[in-house]
């Protein structure tokens, strides 16, 4: 199954199509997804105690993934899901901007960029500076007097 829980998907088909929402749940054995704010269902549950009451509570049912595609975070467009290989590790990419779909590796791969671009200056002790700049007032061989 391509579709992951948090990702952003947009139903495709059926009654609530064109609706986006974040996956919440996935059953990959039945091929089902269970989408924010899509499938509305209400289910009559009856009073188990005497102080309670009975009630009608709405929640989402599944519905099949082949009915939602994945939304880019880049581009924002519902796109179909690619693989590729990066640094050893199979990746999610998008097939229409070529952006990574999935989210732990986006944050892994800008926390490199961010430490390459600000690697501190290395740094050195006062002493070893000092004898650094000592070293080269000395005069050189052979001008001895």
């Amino acid at each position: 199954m391509k579709v992951k829980v948090n990702d952003n998907v947009l139903v495709i088909t059926g009654k609530y199509k064109g609706k986006q929402g974040k996956v919440l749940k996935t059953y990959p054995d039945d091929h089902r997804v269970i989408v924010e704010g899509v499938n509305i269902v209400h289910k009559h549950e009856k009073a188990r105690r005497a102080n309670d009451t009975s009630k009608i509570v709405t929640e989402e049912a599944p519905i099949d993934v082949s009915n939602v595609e994945v939304v880019c975070d880049k581009c924002g467009k519902a796109t179909r899901v690619a693989h590729t290989v990066i640094d050893g590790k199979k990746v999610r990419i998008c097939k229409k901007c070529g952006a990574s779909l999935d989210k732990a590796y986006v944050k892994k791969v800008k926390a490199q960029q961010a430490a390459e671009e600000e690697a501190p200056k290395k740094r050195t002790r006062k002493r070893s500076k000092k004898a650094e700049e000592a070293a080269p007032e000395t005069a050189p061989e052979g001008s001895k007097e």
